[in-house]
């Protein structure tokens, strides 16, 4: 394959996969091995095996951290810190971007940023959606409720007034108390429907309200 004919086919991507290069009559290992090359020539990002975005002189999507995050880890969605802070319920900016899913624990350094991904069981696999986080860009976010107990539930101890306190959460327009509630409940974690009762009584102190 040329060069000329790669961008021709993925240059209105933000990330492509490798799979995309082998229908039809190709030689796969001559695929992977041009992909290598153009890797090593700095054409080309290798953001995993098998998945690559390509170098900013020749693309036209700036690939959102949220959408690679998706991609790095199949069934994966953006929850924890990284949501809390893309709905404005927390001040941090967070580097790294945290995930959870069904896969196994790990970190994924790539030169396009950190990942971090959590293991989730499937049972508590709800509370997202697929949103669309920049032009022409959508990935899986939990809501701002569920970011927050994926957060509560992976966080030793974090049922707590004291712990909630610490992330200095914001913005209560961000969180229905109602879906907290809910989503808690779902869950059939006594820890998480504790944690739902307290996030109430923080954010009615943020405000000011009577308790």
């Amino acid at each position: 394959m040329k060069w000329q004919a790669l961008l021709a086919l993925v240059a209105d991507e933000a990330l492509f996969s490798s799979a995309l290069l082998l229908a039809g009559d190709v030689s796969a290992a001559q695929v992977r091995l041009q992909l290598s090359r153009w890797v090593k020539t700095g054409r080309l990002l290798q953001l995993r095996r098998g998945l690559y975005a390509l170098a900013p002189t020749w693309r036209k999507l700036e690939p959102h951290p949220f959408l690679i995050a998706n991609q790095l880890q199949r069934g994966s969605y953006v929850s924890l810190q990284s949501a809390l802070a893309f709905y404005g319920v927390i001040p941090e900016h967070v580097p790294t971007v945290t995930s959870v899913g069904p896969g196994r624990p790990e970190t994924v350094r790539t030169p396009l940023g950190a990942f971090q991904f959590n293991h989730l069981a499937q049972t508590l696999l709800f509370g997202y959606s697929r949103l669309e986080i920049a032009p022409r860009q959508f990935a899986f976010v939990a809501s701002p409720e569920k970011a927050l107990l994926d957060l509560v539930h992976l966080t030793p101890s974090a049922d707590s007034a004291e712990y909630l306190q610490e992330l200095r959460l914001q913005n209560p327009a961000a969180i229905s108390l109602a879906t907290l509630d809910g989503l808690a409940q779902r869950s059939r974690k006594p820890k998480l429907t504790r944690a739902a009762r307290l996030v109430r009584l923080v954010l009615a102190a943020e405000k000011g309200d009577s308790l």
